[in-house]
């Protein structure tokens, strides 16, 4: 304390800046570091960052921090170490991994985002952490035993980022509130523009009344105090936000805006200095209020056009709920605390919940990226993103969670396929250079018309600075391709993200899987063909394939009709055998079901014979170690399949995956073009392998499967897709989620996509043209400073306006919407 003391000067009389927060050391001075701070705490932050090699922080932003005068958390935070309260914060939880977001209001600049997205050198036990500037969201994820939340949320306070705790189970609704800083700064500006305007009508009209040489110098300088704070106040986000880009080397749009604005205060304040004219106050003050009026339209037209940013409600995520003793499908969003849900093998968990029976193999490696099978028992939690591995479970619901957190893990990079946006590359070249190409521009028609009209070179000069706008250009691709997700959306087709969609357009080679891809599932016939069963025994085989998501199993399950609850039948050793079988015991009796291969070891008796049944598909059944038939389904393709496939057939490669046997060979020729790859009998691994094949050969491969036997092809694949009848069976090896009753209609989304390349190629070329035009205008002298103020924002109104209404009116044409 003895060096701290040293250290420590009144200050009082000294306007210092603390190097943290840049606040006024008003009542202590503190020198540490020869670096001034206002407190303690700003200090202490300046320290544990520079004890961490994290003091790039204060690079990237003046004065970043926040002040922490006054602050004392003490144990204001230790009510955070009771294990109720953590269940309602936390995301997640499972020995050392845990998962937490805090909305944090104090997150305002980069520094902040470079800061929080490096706590993991801050602390032992933070492993990872995101933000979501926009909504200022942090996601952490660590280790519990090394670090409590009482203790991380206590590290955040330190360093300036309080977070805001809701202890409310449902996710708080944020109010759309009005950019009040905004709505001032235009309010300022107009106010300066009209004031300046008036005082400046004699000059205007060529009125000859105001002789007086005092009183004209008077409006001028007039006219300057009233532009002060149109400079120094609303414009300040410009100057902030190039000042921010040069110093990260980086040369924004914003850089020839600040220019142009500090350009027409410095030649108007030395025009009135040394009595040379009135300056061009005028126009800075209107620049500026047709410059912030026109951001504000664009955000509210960008609210009004824009497609759903928040794609998750399109996604129609479903569980199976208790009602009147039995399971009905109702939608995730209708959880309510308390209620009784069925998870079957395989199936995701939606919320967290209270195991209610058994025990249960719960694979978080959809939360947590690591794949090793949890032991769960009877009451205890299990959280939302979870796999059960085995028999179905029932669980009570305790904490309903939003579709936007599993929609969430579905974009987890663990799932993520590394393959760089082309677009979003090719914006990024043009917009490294078109800053610099204007800034060119603007000081060669500067040069050009000073030694032919200073007056015009300046008007030259600032509007080429103002009109160029890279923002149309940037701006075109995420809202067509977010209102091209949104068509989909409408006709049960549901993408991961938009980048998915960019994918699609560059498709070469499609492969189908078989059973509940081509074929639907209940349209079947089904017999069972061998030893009756008996009731009892019907009751053990329902029980058993319920507890699988496999086509056939629930195909043979809907052909039993309504059957007794099955809740109270447990199901013990359960067993599930990738693309041959499953078994286990029911009431003490082993069922086996599956094909001929998966139950000829255990069939004492042999395995009954199919009876000429080469066009259908057949599934063994087992009891006791005795063979008693097989059911026979006759394999019906869906409607329009023969259609859908004509056309595909034009322009794609085709090819067919199947884990059954070869029966179907001859149907599926008479359908698919001749020369189509058919390969039937494949197990996961095998169809991998497949795919792997065809991508070595320059293929872009489109995999379509159910998203069980084929996760592992879906996910190599460069665009995986999920067919589904049952939106229950959600997958996240898969890039998207097709209702099965619109395949049909693949080869219009395929289509579709490239239509969307078009618009988005045709909004870049109306960017270039307005840009080349602007700025070809503004160098002839014909475009003034204020005129160029409205173009800008007009533009990047009008490409959005355009992809909108484009997207949504190709929709129409070919019958989409």
């Amino acid at each position: 304390m003895e060096g701290l003391q040293e250290n420590t000067v009144r200050g009082k009389d000294k306007k210092v800046i603390c190097y943290h927060c840049g606040d006024i050391c008003q009542n202590e001075l503190i020198v540490f570091d020869e670096k001034n701070f206002c407190c303690n705490g700003c200090r202490t932050v300046y320290e544990i960052l520079k004890d961490n090699d994290l003091c790039t922080y204060y690079d990237l932003e003046k004065n970043p921090g926040i002040t922490l005068k006054s602050r004392d958390y003490g144990e204001k935070y230790n009510f955070l170490d009771q294990a109720e309260i953590q269940h309602k914060i936390l995301d997640f939880r499972e020995e050392n991994t845990a998962k937490v977001h805090f909305y944090i209001p104090g997150i305002h600049c980069s520094s902040c985002i470079w800061l929080l997205e490096n706590l993991y050198r801050l602390r032992e036990g933070i492993r990872y952490s995101r933000v979501q500037f926009t909504k200022k969201e942090l996601f952490i994820d660590f280790d519990p035993q090394k670090i409590s939340l009482r203790q991380l949320v206590s590290q955040l306070a330190t360093i300036g980022y309080e977070p805001f705790i809701s202890l409310e189970q449902e996710t708080r609704k944020k109010q759309k509130t009005v950019n009040r800083t905004l709505l001032i700064k235009i309010g300022i500006a107009g106010f300066s523009f009209g004031n300046i305007m008036l005082l400046s009508f004699p000059e205007y009209f060529g009125f000859e009344g105001i002789d007086d040489l005092v009183i004209q110098r008077f409006i001028s300088w007039l006219n300057v105090l009233l532009a002060l704070p149109v400079v120094f106040y609303c414009s300040t986000d410009y100057f902030r936000s190039a000042y921010t880009g040069l110093k990260q080397h980086y040369i924004n749009i914003d850089v020839p805006i600040s220019l142009g604005i500090i350009t027409l205060f410095m030649v108007s304040v030395t025009y009135i200095a040394f009595g040379i004219g009135p300056g061009y106050l005028d126009s800075l003050a209107g620049l500026l209020f047709f410059l912030l009026t026109g951001r504000w339209i664009q955000n509210k037209t960008y609210e009004g056009l824009s497609f759903e940013r928040d794609y998750r409600s399109y996604f129609p995520l479903a569980v199976n709920r208790m009602e009147n003793g039995f399971f009905r499908t109702v939608a995730v969003k209708d959880l309510r605390e308390n209620d009784v849900i069925h998870i079957r093998n395989q199936e995701i968990i939606p919320a967290d919940s209270l195991l209610a029976s058994g025990e249960a193999y719960i694979d978080y490696s959809f939360v947590t990226g690591e794949s090793r099978p949890v032991l769960k028992k009877r009451y205890d939690l299990i959280y939302a993103g979870g796999r059960q591995m085995g028999q179905s479970i029932q669980l009570t619901v305790r904490k309903p969670v939003s579709q936007s957190y599993l929609t969430q893990l579905w974009n987890n990079e663990a799932f993520g396929k590394k393959d760089d946006s082309q677009l979003d590359s090719m914006i990024n070249r043009i917009s490294k250079y078109f800053t610099a190409a204007v800034l060119f521009i603007a000081f060669t028609g500067l040069i050009f018309w000073l030694g032919i009209n200073m007056e015009k070179a300046w008007f030259v000069f600032t509007a080429v600075l103002i009109v160029a706008c890279p923002c149309a250009l940037s701006m075109s691709t995420p809202f067509t391709l977010g209102n091209s997700m949104n068509i989909f959306g409408r006709n049960h087709f549901y993408l991961k993200n938009a980048h998915v969609l960019e994918k699609m357009m560059k498709i070469t080679h499609i492969v189908f899987d078989k059973t509940g891809t081509l074929t639907p599932i209940g349209d079947g016939k089904i017999n069972f063909k061998g030893i009756p069963l008996e009731k009892d025994e019907k009751l053990w085989i329902s029980r058993l394939i319920s507890n699988s998501t496999h086509p056939l199993s629930r195909q043979i399950l809907n052909s039993f009709g309504q059957l007794p609850s099955l809740v109270d039948v447990p199901v013990q050793a359960y067993t599930e055998v990738k693309g041959k079988g499953i078994s286990g015991n029911v009431e003490g009796h082993k069922i086996m079901i599956g094909s001929s291969e998966y139950l000829m070891p255990e069939a004492t008796n042999g395995v009954i014979p199919p009876e000429n049944d080469f066009n259908h598909s057949q599934v063994h059944i087992s009891i006791n170690g005795r063979s008693r038939g097989y059911f026979s389904i006759v394999n019906h393709y869906r409607d329009g399949l023969g259609e859908l496939i004509r056309k595909l057939g034009k322009r794609y490669k085709l090819s067919i995956l199947s884990g059954d046997n070869e029966t179907e060979r001859k149907n599926l020729q008479s359908i698919f073009p001749a020369g189509t790859v058919m390969m039937f009998d494949q197990q996961p691994d095998q169809k991998l392998e497949f795919i792997e094949s065809l991508q070595s050969g320059g293929d872009r491969v489109l995999m379509l499967g159910d998203g069980l036997n084929d996760a592992g092809a879906l996910v190599k694949s460069d665009l995986g897709i999920a067919v589904t009848e049952d939106i229950t069976s959600f997958t996240p090896a898969s890039d998207g989620i097709m209702d099965a009753s619109g395949i049909h209609q693949l080869d219009k989304f395929l289509e579709f996509s490239l239509t969307s390349r078009r618009i988005i190629i045709a909004s870049f070329i109306i960017s270039f043209l307005y840009n080349i035009l602007g700025m070809g205008f503004a160098v002839l002298g014909k475009l003034t400073p204020i005129v160029a103020a409205i173009l800008m924002p007009a533009s990047s109104i009008s490409v959005v306006i355009f992809a909108t209404f484009a997207v949504n009116g190709m929709a129409k044409i070919k019958k989409l919407i």
